[in-house]
């Protein structure tokens, strides 16, 4: 799965008139991207209650994994906004109290974060689902044909790329290390050695790397914790709880880097489609 747009913008404590973004998409923002996609009404986006012999679609997205490799980490841009400055005092914004502001409190001012022009390409996988590809093939069929509009994080923020890049794959986390592509420019040095011809590059999931993962002992233990575990994401009800986050950077092969926009599409077409073995022969 690879999420780029122009912009997009990933929560994690917003309140009120300060809308943040944190450097990567967040598991809240994944699981209610594929709940989107799958249809999933906002009443039924409950966590598990005990109550049931068989969980809900909705609970089933709780054994979703997602490691994310950080193509591109884009740009950081805030928009300054405003509601209801330069309007009428019958068309003011509203108060709780069911009136409307007064004089010299018309305008609202609200700050939101986003990150313009990342890319992120996220190994999802479902190791403790009772069937782990059942799960997934299940979530892909509906990212490939989403029920509802997606969106990276915030209505406003529509994907700028198919978001299933690959499908079936045996080791997806692997993957990420070998075969997908890079969203980025590979550097140009002047000579070749073994660090030239090697990018850095930044993970993060909600899990521990697997073992064989090319990183240190440190990064199998959580870095911080965010608060993006979704228990309910209903319209006026929303709730989360904290988990741990782990975090790791190693370095990949500058071949994997194929540039931006057209050419990289291209890449990607060439990786998602590879030719049969009588057009290779030729």
């Amino acid at each position: 799965m690879q999420v780029g747009g122009p912009l997009q913008s990933w929560g994690e404590h917003s309140a009120f008139n300060d809308r943040d973004t944190v450097a990567h998409p967040t598991r809240s923002g994944l699981i209610g991207l594929i709940a989107s996609a799958l249809g999933i009404p906002r009443d039924q986006a409950v966590g598990g209650t005990g109550d049931r012999d068989e969980p809900t679609l909705f609970e089933r997205l709780g054994h979703l994994r997602f490691t994310v490799r950080h193509d591109r980490p884009g740009t950081r841009v805030r928009d300054y906004h405003t509601i209801g400055g330069g309007l009428p005092a019958h068309r003011t914004v509203p108060t709780a109290k069911g009136g409307r502001r007064g004089a010299g409190q018309t305008t609202i001012i609200s700050h939101r974060h986003y990150l313009a022009d990342a890319v992120f390409t996220i190994a999802v996988t479902a190791p403790e689902a009772p069937d782990p590809t059942e799960l997934t093939t299940v979530c892909a069929a509906a990212l490939a044909a989403p029920r509802w509009p997606l969106y990276l994080g915030r209505r406003s923020c529509p994907p700028g790329a198919p978001l299933v890049v690959a499908t079936q794959v045996s080791d997806p986390v692997s993957e990420l290390l070998t075969g997908v592509p890079l969203a980025r420019v590979r550097p140009r040095t002047p000579h070749t050695t073994d660090r030239e011809a090697t990018v850095p590059v930044r993970f993060t999931a909600d899990a521990p790397f697997p073992v064989g993962f090319p990183v240190t002992v440190s990064s199998r233990a959580s870095v911080t914790s965010l608060n993006d575990e979704p228990v309910r994401l209903t319209q006026r009800d929303r709730v989360y709880r904290s988990r741990p986050s782990y975090a790791a950077s190693c370095r990949l092969p500058a071949d994997l880097c194929k540039g931006y926009g057209p050419a990289y599409l291209d890449e990607l077409i060439a990786y998602l489609r590879p030719p049969a073995p009588q057009e290779a022969d030729a």
